[in-house]
């Protein structure tokens, strides 16, 4: 659910999903962290950037959102904003984290492509 200010600033492309996820609450389906800059024309009534915005969804997908959402590890996540005629759309995702042992092995393999970067640039 959008107020006027926030369509007609997603409308001018300027919305940010960095760090964004969708939270389920009491049988509700809720956006947090969407970053939709201030409306330049808009007046005093402008809306809050970082507000928490609800996502009109059927009961049935949201059953089946919550049911996924409890199990361990899961989390919903926006991966898309766009129009589908007047109607802002956002496509969520269901992702899990990743294991402790799992990050450790990314920070070792990140670390040994910049060593052997870093040899490359002085031969």
């Amino acid at each position: 659910m959008l107020s006027g200010t926030e369509v007609k600033a997603l409308r001018s492309g300027r919305a940010s999903l960095v760090g964004a996820f969708a939270r389920v609450k009491r049988g509700e389906v809720w956006l947090e962290g969407l970053h939709i800059p201030p409306y330049d024309a808009g007046n005093r009534h402008n809306h809050d950037p970082l507000r928490t915005r609800k996502l009109l969804l059927h009961r049935r997908e949201i059953r089946r959102l919550i049911g996924a959402v409890e199990q361990k590890g899961f989390a919903l996540v926006p991966l898309e904003l766009y129009f589908k005629g007047p109607t802002a759309k956002v496509v969520v995702a269901l992702g899990r984290g990743k294991k402790e042992h799992d990050r450790r092995e990314d920070l070792k393999r990140r670390d040994a492509e910049r060593e052997m970067a870093r040899a490359v640039r002085r031969r």
